[in-house]
């Protein structure tokens, strides 16, 4: 069974490899993550509750900001003595080699292993959002004795 992971230093060395990430990753993050947050505003309820899920939008819309900010900065000021880098195609990145701290991994399979938690919180939110509103709409109500 084959893991995905290229750590034989035998197999070709021509495939070509990265560790940056293509902008189109991100952008399906950043939505994933407005996805969540949409999904915990289905919550919002009397009391605290509408506080509570500001605090934690806030959090996560911050989260989101800090590396677009370093994006930024890194973009406006680069390094003079660095190559200048080719913009890669997301197919091309997909289909090449992927670097992480146990070896190479398949663009693809990366891809897939970045968006995967996020997108599965947002899935799993929506899911208790439309259950929590199906049963408030079809919950017994009892007169107060």
């Amino acid at each position: 069974m084959s893991t995905g992971f290229e750590t034989d230093p035998h197999r070709e060395h021509n495939v070509p490899s990265t560790d940056r990430l293509p902008p189109v990753i991100y952008a399906v993050l950043a939505g994933l993550v407005l996805w969540l947050i949409l999904a915990s505003w289905s919550f919002a309820g009397a009391g605290y509750s509408e506080l509570s899920l500001a605090v934690i939008s806030l959090y996560f819309l911050i989260l989101m900001a800090i590396p677009f900010t370093l994006w930024l900065v890194g973009r406006a000021d680069p390094d003079p003595v660095a190559k200048p880098e080719q913009r890669q195609t997301f197919s091309d990145w997909a289909s090449g080699q992927f670097e992480i701290s146990q070896g190479r991994r398949k663009g693809a399979a990366a891809a897939v292993e970045i968006i995967l938690p996020i997108a599965a919180a947002a899935v799993g939110m929506t899911a208790f959002a439309i259950v929590f509103h199906y049963a408030a709409l079809h919950a017994p109500v009892f007169p107060h004795a």
